[in-house]
């Protein structure tokens, strides 16, 4: 069994080995996974609820489609997004190992978005590349920067803390889609995957430490040396 919801504030025991959740909480998953396969699979379930509603617009099949933010919810999406059948993923991030590991897991491409892409990616108002996309930061710059560049369809994952600009230019047929919230049936949608080999969690987990190297866990996320931390109670 996993959990695919958190518990959220004012629960003790988040890094217990073993704690009390509400059943309709956890949901069960194939046997055979190591702990660091399934441990983000409430991430999983989010960036499912993009993809289950792309996918209903019609707005992945056979596209060639964007991802910016290529952190552990990015990594996760172009997976998604190539299970779902696009023609091509191109990944978007400042850091080149993050860039690295996501043409690894199949994006055609990545790029830094601090680079001029015009000849690459056409902007708006010439006629976007990009048929589809995902942003998974958030910031405005990262919005906007996908905005310009993307035919029909901007699936906004990432925590809103600006304003977006939508000008003029985006008039010509960009659709801005926000999000729909948490679902037991987007657990299901990224449980299947994992089952059908068309999504690794595993390669999200650059490391493993033990609760008593917390401190040094969150150093290197913070200096952005790691895509996940996988934290192990029971470990020396």
């Amino acid at each position: 069994m996993c959990a695919w919801r958190d518990s959220g504030e004012g629960h003790h025991g988040c890094y217990a080995q073993y704690i009390a959740i509400d059943a309709a909480r956890v949901i069960r998953v194939p046997e055979e996974y190591p702990d660091e396969a399934l441990a983000p699979l409430e991430l999983a379930m989010c960036v499912s609820t993009c993809f289950r509603m792309l996918s209903d617009m019609d707005a992945i099949w056979d596209r060639c489609f964007g991802v910016c933010g290529l952190g552990p919810a990015g990594l996760v999406g172009l997976q998604m997004a190539r299970a779902e059948g696009v023609r091509k993923v191109y990944g978007f991030d400042f850091i080149s190992e993050r860039r690295d590991l996501a043409e690894h897991l199949g994006a055609a491409a990545c790029y830094d978005p601090q680079d001029d892409l015009s000849r690459v990616f056409p902007v708006r108002p010439d006629r976007p590349k990009l048929e589809s996309a995902v942003d998974c930061v958030g910031a405005k710059a990262s919005v906007e920067f996908l905005m310009d560049r993307t035919q029909d369809v901007l699936a906004l994952f990432g925590v809103q803390r600006e304003d977006y600009t939508f000008s003029p230019r985006h008039y010509s047929g960009l659709r801005l889609c926000g999000y729909n919230g948490h679902s037991r049936e987007s657990a299901e949608y990224a449980i299947d995957l994992i089952a059908r080999c068309k999504l690794d969690l595993s390669t999200l987990v650059t490391h493993k430490l033990p609760l008593e190297r917390y401190g040094e866990g969150v150093d290197l996320l913070e200096n952005r040396q790691a895509v996940k931390v996988c934290f192990l109670p029971w470990e020396d």
